[in-house]
C-alpha cells in the first residue's frame, strides 16, 4: 500500500513539474534556406478588412478566451495573421502572461503525432521502412515474447489509425496517474510499457486514441533509420520547410532518458505550423521538392477508420494521425481535416474551399469550453470568407 502511494506522489509530481528540471528541450538553431509563406491581402480575396479587425477585438475581448494566434490561407496564399497575449504553460509548467509573436515558440502538443506520420512517410519512401503492413514486431527483435497471439498480427497501419486493439486510458485527465499517457511518460522504458499492455479487441478493429502507438512509431523511424529522432525530423522534414528553430521535450529526464516525448513534446512557431499545413496542401511539395510522397498525403487524410461523434450526429474519422469529419456550414458541405493539440492548438484544412486556418492557445485540458478555436472558425471566420 506505501509502495502505490509513493508512485502516485512521484507520477503527480513528475506531470506537475514538467518542462522545468523533470524534462529536457532539445533547442536547435539551424542555418535552413529562407523559405517564405505566400501572402496575398484580404482585399484582392473580396474580404472587408473591417471584419477581419471584428475577428481580432472579439478575442482580444476575450469572446474566445485565450487565444494566442491566428493565421488563415485562402488559395495557399496567407491574408490573416494576427498574435495575442496570454497565459500559457510548457507541457504542464505555468510560464505565466506571454506576448506572443512570430517568432514565439509555443506547444503543440498532439500536432506532433501527425508530424510524426509524416516522417514514417519520408521513412517508407527512403526505404528503412518496407510499407505499412510491416509488422511491428519487425522492429523489436528483444521484446519477442510481448508478440503473441494477435499482437504478432501488429502493423505499422493499426497504429497509425490508432486501432492496435490495446486497454488504453486517455479520458481521464493527464494529471490523474490513471492515464495511460501519464504512465508511459514516467515509466522506466515507455516502449516496453505500451507493447505490454493487453489487448481489449483484435488489431485493426476499434479505434481508441493512444499516444503511445505514436510513440511506438517514432521509435521505428529511430531504430530503421539508426538516427535520433530530432536529427531525423530536422533532416527531411524541418529543413527542407525552413524550420530553423525548435523545442522538443524528452521523457524523464531526471532518469537518464534520451527518448523525445513523440505524442506531444513539439514546440514550433505558428508561421512554421502554416508551412506544415500548405505542405499537405501542395501533396507533399514545397518550393518545388517533394519533402513527403503525394501518395502519403492521399492516404494520410483518407477516412481509415471511423468512430462516434462526441459533438454531433453521426461518425468522425481518423486517417494516419489526422482526424477528419463532414461538416456544413451556409449550406457549404464539405470534410474537414484537422491536426489537434490540446489547448487549441489545430492545423485545419478545408480543401474543397482551399482554406487553412492555424490555432495556438492556452486552453489546456478545458474540453467543455464551448467557445474553443473551432467556434472561431465556425462562428467568424468562415461566414467572412464563403460570403
Amino acid at each position: 500500500m506505501k509502495n502505490s502511494i509513493w508512485i502516485t506522489l512521484i507520477i503527480f509530481f513528475l506531470f506537475s513539474c514538467k518542462g522545468h528540471n523533470q524534462s529536457k528541450s532539445i533547442k536547435k538553431n539551424l542555418e535552413a534556406t529562407e523559405s517564405k509563406i505566400p501572402t496575398t491581402s484580404a482585399s484582392k480575396l473580396g474580404i472587408d478588412s473591417l471584419l477581419l479587425n471584428n475577428i481580432t477585438t472579439k478575442i482580444e475581448e476575450q469572446v474566445y478566451p485565450n487565444i494566442h494566434s491566428i493565421l488563415i490561407a485562402k488559395n495557399g496564399e496567407l491574408f490573416y495573421e494576427h498574435y495575442f497575449n496570454g497565459q500559457d504553460q510548457i507541457w504542464g509548467r505555468h510560464i505565466g502572461t506571454v506576448q506572443f509573436s512570430d517568432s514565439t515558440l509555443h506547444d503543440i502538443r498532439s500536432i506532433t503525432k501527425s508530424i510524426v506520420s509524416a516522417c514514417i512517410g519520408i521513412a517508407i519512401e527512403k526505404g528503412y521502412i518496407k510499407n505499412v503492413n510491416q509488422k511491428i514486431s519487425d522492429f523489436f527483435p528483444e521484446m519477442d515474447s510481448i508478440f503473441s497471439e494477435d499482437k504478432e498480427n501488429w502493423t505499422i497501419q493499426n497504429f497509425l489509425t490508432m486501432s492496435t486493439g490495446l486497454i488504453w486510458n486517455e479520458d481521464v485527465p493527464y494529471d490523474n496517474p490513471k492515464n495511460n499517457e501519464t504512465q508511459m511518460s514516467s515509466s522506466e522504458d515507455p516502449i516496453k510499457y505500451v507493447l505490454s499492455q493487453p489487448l481489449e479487441t483484435k488489431p485493426g478493429i476499434k479505434f481508441n486514441y493512444n499516444g503511445g502507438a505514436t510513440q511506438i512509431l517514432a521509435d521505428i523511424i529511430v531504430r530503421s533509420s539508426k538516427t535520433p529522432l530530432y536529427k531525423f525530423v530536422e533532416k527531411h522534414l524541418f529543413n527542407p520547410l525552413g524550420i530553423s528553430t525548435f523545442e522538443w521535450t524528452k521523457f524523464s529526464a531526471w532518469k537518464g532518458s534520451d527518448t523525445y516525448a513523440a505524442a506531444s513534446g513539439l514546440r514550433l512557431t505558428s508561421r512554421d505550423l502554416l508551412k506544415f499545413g500548405l505542405l499537405y496542401r501542395n501533396n507533399g511539395k514545397w518550393n518545388g521538392k517533394q519533402i513527403i510522397p503525394s501518395e502519403w498525403i492521399t492516404e494520410s487524410f483518407s477516412e481509415k477508420i471511423e468512430f462516434p461523434s462526441r459533438v454531433a450526429d453521426g461518425n468522425d474519422a481518423y486517417g494516419y494521425q489526422f482526424w477528419m469529419w463532414p461538416d456544413s456550414i451556409l449550406n457549404n458541405n464539405f470534410k474537414m481535416i484537422a491536426a489537434i493539440g490540446n489547448g487549441g492548438q489545430n492545423i485545419y484544412w478545408d480543401l474543397k474551399n482551399d482554406i487553412i486556418v492555424v490555432t495556438t492557445a492556452g486552453n489546456y485540458n478545458k474540453w467543455d469550453l464551448k467557445n474553443d478555436a473551432y467556434a472561431l472558425l465556425r462562428n467568424e471566420i468562415y461566414p467572412l470568407i464563403l460570403n
